[in-house]
């Protein structure tokens, strides 16, 4: 249980769903995790939790707005000053709605942009210099089957998923030489509180029905996956994109 054993982590939208799980994983696997999020008192009470569960103090939470690059640079410098630097980051943070492309209003696209790619974006530049410190690291994106399939809605979730998918193979490209590795994920329906909220099962059945395993996935089926390409384990692993969707993305 010491996979990322002498590791740092710094996870966005930590507080809740697949950032929590992606926390409490991390943590029981040996590495010391910075939570962020918007959510103050939440972020405050998983970190607390994970470190009740665990018997220690290796999980700490950070006020993160993704879209501002002030609380990116606090929270990274938390990690360095706390744990002694950063090694592993996950853009787990996101945003969603479900209106197509006329439906969609400017300012409905521009929020869901800043979150959604901006906040990639803005973590990315943010993480780097402090894993240059450490001789290299590992980005984990959190993107989308929306960012590898169309639909008939969720127009501005797809534009900043698909941009996520870019960005990721953009920034392995470049940071390959400094041993930085940058990899994204594409989760299909996964029971998070952001995709149950104002659902019920019988809306979310025609999805379930045209995924091939005919389920959705519990968030620590993602958090699984983002723990392999945190580690050493995927040494060899950059610019990749791993569907964790049930097989939704190839039927």
């Amino acid at each position: 249980m010491e996979r990322l054993k002498n590791k740092v982590a710094l996870i966005s939208g930590g507080a809740r769903g697949q950032g929590a799980a992606e926390a409490r994983l991390f943590a029981s696997e040996g590495a010391k995790v910075a939570i962020g999020d918007v959510r103050d008192e939440l972020t405050k009470q998983t970190a607390e939790a994970i470190n009740a569960m665990l018997g220690a103090n290796t999980v700490l939470a950070v006020h993160l707005d993704v879209t501002r690059a002030a609380d990116w640079h606090g929270a990274v410098e938390t990690c360095v000053r706390e744990f002694g630097g950063l090694d592993i980051l996950v853009n787990n943070a996101g945003i969603a709605n479900r209106k197509g492309l006329e439906q969609t209003s400017e300012e409905e696209w521009d929020a869901i942009v800043n979150v959604n790619q901006k906040g990639v974006w803005l973590g990315m530049k943010t993480a780097v210099p402090a894993m240059r410190q450490r001789g290299g690291g590992s980005i984990i994106n959190i993107s989308s089957i929306f960012g590898l399939i169309g639909s008939a809605g969720s127009t501005a979730y797809h534009g900043t998923k698909g941009a996520v998918r870019l960005l990721t193979k953009a920034a392995a490209v470049q940071y390959a030489p400094e041993k930085i590795r940058v990899n994204s994920i594409h989760p299909g329906l996964i029971y998070t509180p952001m995709v149950e909220e104002g659902r019920d099962q019988q809306e979310l059945q025609p999805v379930i029905d045209l995924t091939p395993m005919k389920r959705g996935a519990k968030p620590e089926e993602v958090a699984w996956c983002v723990l392999f390409l945190a580690s050493d384990e995927a040494s060899y692993v950059t610019g990749a994109e791993l569907a964790v969707d049930g097989g939704y993305s190839a039927a």
